[in-house]
């Protein structure tokens, strides 16, 4: 049965080009009395009896020493020493020259056709890998249909494999011998085997059938081997052209002389041997176009790839081979239509087959239309998904840009262009080579000289992208051209570089130099981090010292030239990091590094811009350097520099504070660029001898006390003093500080931090946002974690926030993180703010996250205050979810039984929100209480599958849980359900996190709050309640309580699991030993009572309205209630132990209360249970597939996947920003601010910063 695999319908006038055509014109030696008859193709007939030759024995037959035994009915047989004795095991070992397998092949059919082909017959069958055999009787009585369909009854199907997809090197090489095999039989057989009409036609009709049968081993090798020999038949139409063409110029050229010099002999001699070929290729040419209309026509479609790819291959093969018969439009057709295969194999196959005929630029003539009909398919291919077809395919438009420069539009050009900046190096090479070629394959001698400067420049950028091909790397390292290019002034009539071209070409410098001081890749374009050689090492130790020697000298006169520009001066200060410092020194060239500090000085005197400023503060730290002798030379210049910075600051903020109110845009200005550039230098520098923290701290405390500060200065006053206060912390830290110095610092913390709290409030955002990144940075600093590592004396160093600061945090990042998409939308379109700005809104609320959650992780802040952020969770996944996740793992690692308890608040939060905007009636169906529900699913997920870990933190989430189910009574009477009795509903998904013994121990405390009216309620209105008990009562020895009454429970509640119970009994044992002595932990297990949450953040402690104008405290609090569990001593010590001891005596009478209420059939059903539940099951938890496979995606991954729908920006959130809980993330980010906030402070007090990343 052929494919359904189809391509688009083509015109049907090209189907009658798909016959091959090899006749050439002769038309002069047309003999019409010489004419041949053919046999009907298929077949063939047996020939006479009388012309068959006497059969010879097998020994006979095998002359080269290959012994082939057989039985009478023609099967294979082995020999005693183990030899190979058939042509499948010859071919697959390849101990044999090919050439020898087939003579001796060919020697054996002149001897016996019919073995000889029987032989090759069972050939193609076994390398399909069948184990069945063609008998001789099969092959003289039977038609090929009929034993196909017998081989396809004996194949194997036991295994899917065969020679030709088999792995490892002897069936790779198979599949070499097998071609070479075919290949070299159709050579050896050119003269007369193949013209006889039997052999070539029994092959042919052999392979047609196999490569039509629903086997696909059948199919695939078949395929195989037609193609193979198509293409060896197509060589040989190639070598009869050639003699064809001899033969005629002979006869022409003996027809051409005088008729006295004429041989008339050679002449008939000739004439006949034009004859025979004409016949041998009319012959060829049908059996070409069986193969082609048989096999390749429905085969080049075939469902397989790897069928679809052979066919395609071996056409590309025919068309470069025989391009006379084979290239054009009605073969040309398949290539096309097949560029448009969804697998990448086939694609590959394509493009590799164009790019032979295309690489012959005698072809293109004849490529010219398939160039016009395609050429948009192949330039689309450049961007293929696979990363292998778009380089072909990049490779194939050079290679059509060479043939013709007019093929390609200039869009078709710059679709290529942009794919120099591929993260993908052999994409990004492909491309840059078709840059290079377009621009630079046509040469105007009398345009070389103006061009000269320009193809520099481009022969620079090229070098960047091409960086590891030989032939770029001196133009990677030609400094001193680029350093010509920017340097020198334009003469008249020659090109100008533009400012966007310099700008380029100065980052382009630095990022070769960078690539060659460090021998690393530019970004992405790297396999890996890997050692130098020796070679590579020395290499890069020249190119250092020759860069170095260079830019010493050009590096003053870069920045000379374009000081007034921010961003290329950025740029340029970035190159000192990469000199080898010791050639000031060694080459005497302080004179260069005098010029390069004045031109740093004038840089900062001109400009206020943070990078630019930055980037010089890097360099001096860079240029003074310890081991450096001009680090001397460099502190004076950076001393007098920040001597008159300092100054004029000092100046200025006095005159600023004089003026007041009255002040000017100029006072203004002169505070604020001596601020900015003050704080870039301290952000390296140790600045405290010049007493910067004193002028902040008036300028923050005038701006709180008047209000009309500056929001800039006070944002840089906020960082200077930041700066200042880490330094004198880093002084005591490598010193011997005494009280006095703790002391001082101390109060300089406590009077920042107020005042940083203070700024919380101000009315500017990013005031508020800076006062409180710096405020989670010094708590995370000042933290308990400050002692570690034997700095117990810094202990009147430590500070613990307060509750009143906790709950300003907290409230900060609901008011500036969780911020509703309908708001923020609404801001930026009133601001009119693009998708970047959006974008990187987004990454500074993600910030602020982060900076608040490592304070919960690492326990400066109580953890309760995270259930304000767990319950974000479902609705800001898309923004948050992945740092709340890594917040909820962290915090369980530190408490898991807190953190239990921290959920649960979450979520009785979002029930009292709900009740408090529907109501006490809740719609249970409303899509905001499966929202609650939905998270509760996550949260239950998040526990993972090691129940025995999360025991007691799980009964404790149920125990909260209940607890505020039953808080209030309804004012109504004791006959209507609780306030909060829906909330048992969403406690119902963590039951399958409970073991089987502590359901019925959870399940005991719950009937202490119910009463036996309770119990036989069955409204919707108890729903909740009936749903909770029915998932505590799964797997255990009670039966569940029915929605509608006497109706037995579903299957779940009342079958075992069809798994059934261990087989082991130790196993068995050791869970009973778990169980009672986690219960008889009595002295080590107290669960915390009530916790005390933030004040005015959790809705749990603010009561409903309608709930408190109705309720009244009783006097006389019910058992298991929230005071008894605090004040009874007994029940702080296991409260489950208890409901453990109590169940047993209550066992019996509930069983019978049960079975009295249940017919016969369900009386069974409980004995049952109870009898199995004597043997308890280990981690017996029931749940669906489903709900397992969940589990063990949150157990094992780190990421929880849910399938929410993406948000409008979803795609472009997750490209840009870091996930804050990888540490490599973590420490890039942090590498990123550092550079704000101080790199060389933080690396050098790294070891007391555990808020840098989630260590453990």
């Amino acid at each position: 049965m052929r494919s359904s695999w189809c391509f688009p319908r083509r015109d049907s006038g090209e189907s009658g080009q798909d016959t091959v055509s090899l006749s050439m014109s002769m038309s002069e030696l047309d003999d019409p009395g010489d004419g041949k008859s053919k046999k009907k193709r298929g077949r063939p007939g047996r020939p006479p009896a009388p012309n068959k030759k006497p059969r010879k024995s097998p020994l006979e037959k095998c002359p080269m020493g290959v012994q082939r035994g057989r039985k009478a009915n023609g099967m294979a047989q082995q020999n005693g020493e183990g030899d190979p004795v058939t042509l499948f095991e010859v071919v697959k070992q390849g101990k044999s020259a090919m050439q020898s397998v087939v003579d001796d092949w060919i020697e054996s059919y002149k001897q016996d056709r019919d073995l000889a082909l029987l032989d090759l017959i069972n050939f193609f069958i076994q390398c399909s890998g069948c184990k069945g055999t063609v008998r001789i009787e099969m092959f003289r009585n039977m038609q090929n249909a009929e034993i196909i369909r017998k081989m396809t009854e004996e194949f194997d199907e036991d295994s899917g494999d065969y020679p030709l997809t088999i792995s490892g090197p002897l069936w790779k090489k198979f599949r070499y011998n097998f071609s070479e095999f075919i290949c070299v039989l159709i050579r050896q057989c050119q003269y007369s085997i193949i013209y006889d009409e039997y052999m070539m036609d029994t092959v042919i009709s052999l392979l047609t059938g196999l490569s039509d049968s629903q086997v696909r081993a059948f199919r695939h090798t078949s395929t195989l081997a037609a193609m193979k020999l198509m293409t060896a038949l197509v060589n040989v139409a190639l070598n009869l052209s050639i003699n064809q063409d001899n033969t005629q110029r002979q006869y022409e050229a003996e027809r051409n002389k005088m008729v006295g010099k004429r041989a008339n002999e050679k002449l008939e001699l000739l004439l006949q041997r034009r004859k025979e070929l004409q016949e041998n290729q009319d012959e060829i040419e049908n059996m070409m176009n069986s193969i082609f209309k048989g096999i390749f026509v429905h085969r080049y479609r075939d469902a397989i790839a790897e069928i679809r790819a052979i066919c395609i291959e071996e056409i590309g093969v025919w068309m470069k081979m025989y391009s006379d018969a084979f290239l054009n439009d009605s073969y040309l057709k398949y290539v096309g239509w097949t560029l448009h295969d969804r697998q990448g194999e086939v694609r590959l196959k394509c493009l590799k087959a164009l790019q032979n005929l295309y690489t012959n630029r005698e072809l293109f003539t004849k490529l010219e239309l398939f160039t016009n009909r395609f050429k948009d398919r192949i330039v689309s291919m450049t961007l293929d998904k696979e990363y292998d077809v778009a380089v072909e395919a990049i490779r194939l438009v050079t290679l059509i840009l060479q043939g013709s420069e007019d093929a390609l539009s200039n869009e078709d050009c710059e679709n290529v262009y942009h794919l120099v900046y591929s993260a993908h190096r052999p994409v990004a090479v492909a491309a840059g080579e078709f840059l290079h070629r377009k621009l630079f394959s046509r040469h105007d001698p009398q345009a070389e000289e103006a061009l000269a400067k320009r193809r520099g420049r481009i022969n620079t950028i090229f070098s960047y992208y091409l960086y590891q091909n030989p032939s770029s790397q001196e133009l990677l390292k030609d400094w001193e051209c680029m350093t010509e290019l920017l340097l020198e002034e334009p003469v008249q009539g020659e090109e100008v570089l533009t400012d966007r071209q310099e700008s380029a070409l100065i980052e382009l410098t630095v990022c070769t130099i960078r690539q060659a001081a460090e021998a690393h890749p530019p970004v992405g374009r790297g396999t890996g981090k890997r050692v130098l050689t020796a070679k590579e090492r020395k290499t890069q130790i020249d190119d250092k010292n020759k860069l170095t020697e260079h830019f010493i000298m050009a590096l003053p006169m870069l920045l000379s030239k374009y000081q007034t520009d921010a961003e290329k001066v950025a740029n340029l200060l970035q190159i000192p990091q990469y000199f080898d410092l010791d050639v000031y020194s060694a080459g005497r060239m302080e004179k260069h590094l005098d010029a390069l500090l004045k031109q740093i000085k004038f840089v900062v005197e001109k400009h206020t811009d943070t990078e630019v400023l930055e980037a010089c503060s890097k360099t001096y730290s860079i240029l003074c350097s310890e081991e450096y002798t001009i680090m001397n030379r460099v502190d004076i210049s950076r001393s007098q520099l920040i001597d008159d910075l300092a100054d004029r600051f000092n100046h200025s903020v006095e005159e600023l504070l004089q003026a007041g109110e009255e002040a000017d845009d100029d006072d203004i200005y002169n505070v604020l660029s001596t601020l900015k550039k003050l704080t870039a230098f301290h952000n390296a520098h140790d600045l405290t001898r010049w007493d910067l923290f004193g002028n902040c701290y008036r300028l923050l405390r005038t701006g709180i006390e008047q209000g009309s500060m500056p929001e800039q200065i006070a944002v840089q006053a906020l960082q200077c003093s930041h700066y200042s206060i880490l330094w004198q912390l880093v002084k005591i830290t490598e010193g011997a500080p005494s009280k006095d110095d703790l002391l001082a610092l101390r109060r300089v913390v406590k009077s920042f931090l107020a005042m940083c709290q203070q700024c919380l409030s101000n009315v500017n955002t990013p005031v508020k946002e800076q006062a409180f990144m710096l405020l989670c940075d010094l708590l995370m600093i000042f933290s308990h974690q400050l002692t570690t590592g034997s700095r117990e004396g810094l202990q009147p160093l430590v500070f613990n926030p307060d509750s009143s600061l906790q709950n300003e945090l907290l409230n900060f990042i609901l008011d500036h993180v969780f911020i509703d998409q309908d708001d923020e939308n609404q801001s930026i379109e009133g601001d009119e703010e693009d998708e970047a700005n959006k974008i990187e809104a987004l990454h500074k609320r993600r910030n602020l996250l982060a900076a608040f959650s490592k304070l919960i992780i690492y326990d400066i802040v109580d953890m309760p205050a995270a259930a304000d952020i767990f319950k974000h969770y479902m609705k800001y996944y898309n923004d948050y979810g992945d740092i709340i996740k890594e917040t909820l793992s962290k915090t369980r690692q530190t408490d898991k039984i807190l953190c239990a308890k921290t959920l649960i608040l979450s979520l009785q939060q979002l029930f009292n929100e709900l009740i408090q905007d529907q109501g006490p009636n809740l719609d249970r169906t409303s899509s905001h209480v499966s929202g609650i529900k939905e998270l509760a699913r996550r949260f239950a997920l998040t526990f993972g599958l090691d129940q025995i870990k999360t025991r007691e933190a799980v009964a404790t989430l149920h125990k909260d849980g209940i607890e505020f189910a039953f808080k209030y009574q309804n004012p109504k009477g004791p006959e209507y359900p609780p306030p909060n009795l829906a909330f048992l509903e969403v406690l119902c998904e963590f039951s399958s996190k409970l073991l089987r013994q502590d359901k019925k121990t959870v399940h005991s405390y719950l009937e202490k709050f119910m009463t036996e009216q309770m119990m036989e309620r069955r409204e919707d209105i108890w729903l909740p309640l009936i749903s909770y008990r029915n998932s505590l009562l799964t797997g255990g020895d009670e039966d569940r309580m029915s929605i509608t009454s006497g109706s037995s429970s579903s299957k779940a509640g009342s079958i075992r699991s069809k798994k059934g119970r261990p087989a082991m009994h130790k196993k068995r044992i050791e869970e009973e030993s778990v169980e009672s002595s986690w219960m008889m932990r009595n002295d080590t297990l107290q669960t915390p009572g009530a916790l005390q949450t933030p004040q005015l953040t959790s809705t749990v402690l603010r009561e409903n309205p309608r709930q408190a104008a109705e309720h009244l405290p009783e006097q006389n609090s019910e058992p298991g209630s929230e005071s008894d569990y605090v004040h009874n001593p007994q029940m702080q010590m296991s409260w489950l132990g208890q409901q453990k001891m109590e169940e047993v005596n209550r066992k019996e009478r509930t069983a019978m209360n049960y079975m009295k209420a249940r017919s016969g059939g369900v009386r069974q059903t409980v004995r049952g249970l109870m009898e199995d539940d004597a043997e308890p099951i280990f981690e017996d938890v029931m749940m669906s597939s489903r709900g397992q496979l969940e589990d063990m995606s949150e157990e094992f991954e780190d990421t929880m996947v849910i399938d929410l729908p993406p948000s409008r920006n979803r795609r472009e959130r997750a490209e840009l920003r870091p996930d804050f809980f990888d540490s490599a993330a973590m420490i890039e980010d942090e590498s990123v601010r550092m550079n704000r906030q101080g790199f060389n402070l933080l690396y050098k007090y790294r070891i007391t910063l555990p808020c840098i990343i989630f260590a453990e």
